[in-house]
């Protein structure tokens, strides 16, 4: 049975409610989008000890905070998993090799190796004595039964079983979540499991083939304007569905979830649970820009499934909160953000969210 919930208590624990600001907090993955502004979230709430470890090279990093002990390791290796988390009372691990639906339809062996740094990374945690150890898991582990209608039914965290998640990436995230239970069950350490639904925001990859749907049709708008040719290719027939949570909500339902006594080794959905289509998708973002493109749709590309959902009765029982900025207002912070990118580049100057060093794609 579990014990009342913060919802019904009228409390979010947090970071800043629960640890001295001098503890050590370690977030892999820093060198990317979302553990990058975790990172920043963290420093920001004056915590004064933060270790932050990414495989790529420290020029390469989409942000980098003032103060912050900043790692570059490649995590799938055991040693540096112990280097990574020596001393740390809480881990966030967010470390893995994944992009958008092309990355992770084309190059599935790439999304299943991060196993091994969540394998290595949690026996390194346990082994260190760390308190909690927070996972990313996604929406990806879900089953793609459940996924092929646009007009799709939210999942529930229940409905990852029976298993059938998507192949590669989804596969790695469900077994990751096994060993979050089982060393909870096992060995005592709590682990914290939140199921993330398309994450968007300033700071993101914006092109070179790892991009997620906003941000990529974001950079094509900006593109299409700046060329004075107005068209723009859609990958699918555009009907595909999806959910898009705003980085500041993603930060933020972390923390909560990581210090929620309630959700120890229990995966939950964090995500926005407002529905839209890919062409309406780019219709918003559209009208952001102040333009009207032709629209040309590519049925050979990667489309993933036909629509995904995130159902927050759970997180709302629980937390009394769910991810809540309007897609519209997200969109239009990310967008300038991305056109500020663009001109950054054609100017020569450095964009590392925007440089393709990892991978052949292309939207």
């Amino acid at each position: 049975m579990h014990s009342r919930s913060q919802a019904e208590e009228g409390v979010r624990s947090t970071a800043a409610t629960t640890l001295d600001k001098d503890d050590l907090i370690v977030i892999t993955g820093a060198g990317g989008f979302i553990a990058g502004a975790l990172t920043r979230y963290f420093h920001e709430q004056g915590f004064k000890r933060l270790r932050a470890v990414d495989k790529k090279p420290l020029p390469a990093w989409y942000q980098r905070v003032p103060g912050v002990e900043n790692l570059s390791m490649d995590l799938s290796d055991p040693e540096a998993c112990t280097r990574a988390v020596a001393g740390a009372r809480e881990v966030y691990n967010l470390a893995a090799d994944m992009g958008g639906m092309g990355f992770i339809e084309r190059f599935r062996i790439e999304c299943l190796r991060s196993v091994l740094i969540n394998t290595h990374m949690i026996e390194a945690a346990y082994r260190a004595g760390v308190e909690r150890f927070f996972f990313s898991s996604s929406a990806c582990a879900y089953n793609v039964e459940l996924q092929k209608d646009p007009d799709v039914r939210a999942l529930k965290e229940s409905d990852a079983y029976p298993a059938m998640a998507e192949r590669g990436y989804g596969w790695e995230k469900l077994m990751s979540e096994m060993f979050c239970e089982e060393y909870w069950s096992e060995r005592g350490l709590k682990t914290y499991i939140a199921r993330f639904h398309n994450v968007y925001g300033p700071y993101g990859t914006w092109d070179g083939g790892r991009e997620k749907a906003p941000a990529a049709l974001s950079r094509k708008v900006i593109e299409a304007q700046d060329s004075g040719d107005l068209e723009i290719t859609i990958w699918g027939d555009g009907t595909q569905t999806r959910s898009f949570m705003y980085i500041d909500d993603c930060v933020l339902g972390v923390d909560m979830i990581m210090h929620c006594d309630d959700l120890i080794a229990t995966p939950i959905n964090l995500g926005s649970s407002d529905l839209i289509s890919i062409n309406d998708l780019v219709s918003l973002i559209e009208d952001i820009a102040s333009v009207v493109l032709t629209r040309h749709y590519d049925l050979d590309a990667p489309r993933g499934v036909a629509g995904r959902n995130s159902d927050n009765t759970f997180i709302l029982d629980v937390l009394g909160w769910e991810p809540d900025t309007p897609l519209r207002q997200g969109l239009a912070q990310t967008y300038a953000w991305i056109e500020q990118q663009y001109a950054d580049r054609k100017a020569g100057r450095p964009t590392p969210a925007g440089t393709a060093t990892a991978s052949p794609l292309a939207h």
